[in-house]
């Protein structure tokens, strides 16, 4: 079970073990056929549960828009798609709108929300965010 707040845990107890939690992380794979979620490490594939999100933001780069994802692919950010936890406002965004018409929930940690927020700009009509040197509205934010 992959928890909101990045834990892994396998039938009840916590999966400890730095290495195979950062494996883990990067083996996360959706298959849109099967509307599930796995843990893909060779030729072993379990299917997982997701309590919130199933990837990660790590980083961001606010010249690119860019974000690193806790399973190694990089994305550009949707501004228009944050939105705050319902579980305890955390900021999410979609990703992986390849798999998914909605795209996949992807859960900011401390450190790459704080990067995000170095590009919050109060403008005229509210806060927008520089990205990729563009200003994005980001009433929410």
């Amino acid at each position: 079970m992959l928890h909101r707040d990045g834990r892994w845990t396998h039938e009840g107890q916590p999966v400890s073990n730095r290495r195979l939690r950062a494996a883990f992380d990067r083996a996360v794979r959706y298959l849109p056929a099967d509307d599930k979620f796995v843990v893909q490490l060779g030729h072993f594939r379990g299917q997982i549960g997701i309590e919130e999100a199933a990837f990660f933001v790590r980083s961001v780069d606010l010249a690119t828009g860019a974000i690193a994802l806790s399973d190694g692919s990089v994305e550009v950010l949707d501004p228009g798609g944050l939105e705050p936890s319902p579980h305890d406002g955390a900021w999410l965004c979609r990703v992986k709108h390849d798999l998914a018409a909605d795209g996949l929930l992807a859960r900011f940690t401390q450190a790459a929300w704080a990067q995000l927020l170095e590009g919050l700009e109060e403008t005229a009509e509210g806060p927008a965010l520089r990205l990729g040197g563009r200003l994005h509205r980001a009433p929410g934010v």
